[in-house]
């Protein structure tokens, strides 16, 4: 007996695109059933009226604001009627819980939020009365806020800041948020100085433009990258073609160098300046010194493995050219990294709303701590919240996952067809057909494999953070080699997932079968595995780090003359980790192919020899490359 019941069969017969069935389709069933159980929580929580609490808020006594609200047993001043009071207002929205990540203030329903500085106890009062909102808790009358000696606990903390209702949630926040400075401070445990805090802020704010001007500029490198790839046909680290990606770093670093003795000369000409301008300066000429001594230091590492590597680069050369044909002929491929973010970006946004609405949903509960109402779900509803985040990652993977069914589709159409010009006129909606019609529960079950592993890892990665400072040197020891095992288990699982979705597009097989083929035929050329994925994975990394650069580098050359702030570290990060997840999106497609074609390739040179009757699918300029003369005979 194989894998999950099927039947071993003494030899795998591969018959390319002919025959379909549907795969894995108690998988399928099985997340369906699941998926039908997110929605249910999600109609769980408008039912209840989670969504509508946190839609349109909730004071401290239960009462949903815009709305006749039922009284709650045991709480005072619940029940009322909100009709007229539709925005929520915090007494103190600057005492802020870090742990909790909440405000921790009596909130109440009004009418209007303040839209001027209220600094006496008689403001409060003439707001009241000129706009018939009270700001002070419902049992005591606006006309009376300056006699009554609750006035302290029951009215707002003075002087209370000028707010704006959001949008779309109906709750007064201040116009000026400076008073969440000390949240944002707690939050970034990594800055000690408050003052290195607000100038990182203000170098973000100052060089706004600077910042979307740079991830557009990252944004066209990727594409010209692509288009490099695909159009020319020839990668950018072949040795008798482009030479950028070998020479483009010498002149970078050179030019920081430049642009670090130009900054000091400049600094040094400041003697009437102020000590404060000085000082940054300074701090600018050090930033400068340490991006220079990094770009030097990774110039001379990169120029000695291309010293190294350069015969062994020759064996993937072949591949990525045939990968740049399937570009040519399948441009659409492109837009698969835009198709899956819309997907996931959608999917995230919905997640977010409904781990929301959990938040607000269940029965009222009355903090012992602070005497105020909360909603909080007891008893087996409080593990909603575990089923969903299950269903974060699961639901992420299988998006993943679909995307590399759709792509490894796509490539085995073009590569197992013969005569290019009678491929189908949309070889990649037709693989997403095919998938949708056959192959769901095959990517619901590998996608499920991943989850199974990648949940513990978080699970431990979340109680390392917790006990940070806090465990010995043996438990954290031994908590960082689990998270690292399990780490290089998913990665393993990612690769043999991505070749087991080739097979089932192959040869229209369940999961197991796939897996099991598809790492035969890997380990039957684990030499050239190993090969493909270490120069592949490296050039493509390259290519990556070239993007990287090159905008880090104009933003440098941008920021340089921009002498007003010194803080350059923040904008850098944002634009560097944009452009470079840009690239690592378009990129993988690239990767995918290439794995894609090279199980594709070691299938065909193992059950074909050229003979009649048994001639080899791949094209005559991968087979002249790869093949040798004894094994791959025309």
């Amino acid at each position: 007996m194989g894998c999950c019941g099927s039947v071993e069969r003494t030899k795998r017969e591969w018959r390319p695109l002919e025959d379909r069935s549907c795969t894995d389709l108690p998988w399928f069933l099985l997340f369906t059933v699941f998926c039908v159980g997110m929605g249910s929580i999600c109609s769980f929580t408008i039912v209840t009226g989670g969504a509508a609490r946190l839609v349109f808020g909730y004071d401290s006594y239960g009462n949903t604001c815009g709305q006749r609200n039922e009284r709650i047993e045991g709480v005072q001043l619940s029940g009322l009627d909100h009709t007229d009071r539709k925005f929520v207002f915090f007494l103190d929205p600057c005492n802020v819980d870090i742990v909790q990540r909440k405000i921790k203030s009596m909130a109440l329903c009004v009418s209007l939020c303040p839209t001027e500085e209220l600094k006496t106890y008689q403001d409060l009062k003439r707001f009241a009365m000129l706009n018939g909102s009270e700001l002070c808790s419902y049992d005591m009358a606006g006309h009376k806020y300056p006699d009554l000696p609750e006035r302290v606990s029951k009215c707002p903390k003075l002087p209370v800041p000028p707010s704006k209702p959001l949008p779309v949630f109906n709750r007064c926040t201040p116009v000026d948020i400076s008073c969440y400075a000390k949240f944002a401070e707690a939050v970034v445990t990594f800055v000690g100085d408050n003052s290195v805090l607000h100038r990182l802020i203000a170098g973000v704010a100052a060089s706004k433009e600077i910042i979307i001007g740079l991830c557009v500029l990252a944004l066209g490198e990727n594409l010209t990258t692509m288009i490099t790839f695909y159009d020319t046909s020839v990668p950018l680290y072949d040795p008798h073609g482009d030479h950028s990606l070998h020479l483009g770093r010498p002149p970078g670093t050179s030019v920081l160098w430049w642009l670090y003795i130009d900054h000091r000369l400049y600094g040094n000409s400041t003697t009437n300046k102020v000590q404060e301008d000085v000082e940054l300066s300074r701090d600018s000429g050090q930033a400068l010194l340490v991006y220079a001594g990094a770009a030097t230091v990774f110039t001379i590492i990169l120029l000695l493995l291309m010293l190294f590597m350069r015969k062994r680069v020759a064996l993937t050369i072949a591949l990525f050219h045939v990968a740049g044909k399937v570009f040519i002929h399948l441009p659409l491929l492109t837009l698969q990294p835009f198709v899956t973010f819309l997907a996931l970006l959608l999917f995230w946004i919905y997640w977010i709303l409904v781990l929301l609405f959990l938040g607000t949903s269940g029965n009222p509960v009355q903090n012992e701590e602070t005497g105020l109402t909360e909603f909080r779900l007891t008893g087996p509803l409080q593990y909603l919240t575990w089923y969903h985040a299950v269903g974060l990652v699961w639901i992420t993977e299988f998006i993943l996952a679909c995307q590399q069914m759709t792509v490894a589709g796509a490539v085995v159409t073009y590569y197992f067809t013969r005569d290019k010009n009678r491929l189908p006129v949309t070889p990649i909606l037709s693989s997403v057909l095919r998938l949708v019609r056959y192959h769901l529960g095959t990517v619901a079950k590998g996608a499920f494999i991943i989850t199974l592993v990648k949940i513990p890892r978080l699970f431990l990665m979340y109680i390392h953070n917790q006990l940070k400072g806090k465990e010995n040197a043996c438990s954290r020891c031994l908590l960082k080699t689990c998270i690292c095992c399990l780490w290089c288990l998913e990665k393993c699982l990612n690769y043999l997932n991505q070749n087991a979705y080739a097979a089932t597009a192959i040869n229209s097989t369940s999961f197991c079968t796939s897996a099991r083929d598809a790492f035969v035929i890997l380990v039957e050329n684990a030499l050239r595995v190993a090969t493909i994925n270490a120069v592949g994975d490296f050039v493509l990394f390259l290519g990556k780090i070239l993007i990287v650069t090159t905008t880090a580098f104009a933003g440098v050359l941008l920021l340089n003359y921009q002498r007003d702030y010194a803080e350059w570290l923040l904008p850098l990060i944002i634009v560097c980790l944009f452009s470079f997840l840009v690239a690592h999106c378009f990129l993988s497609i690239f990767e995918i192919v290439v794995d894609v074609l090279f199980l594709c390739f070691a299938i065909d040179t193992k059950y074909n020899d050229g003979t009649p009757g048994k001639e080899f699918f791949m094209e005559k300029a991968l087979m002249v490359r790869t093949c040798s003369k004894d094994r791959c005979r025309r």
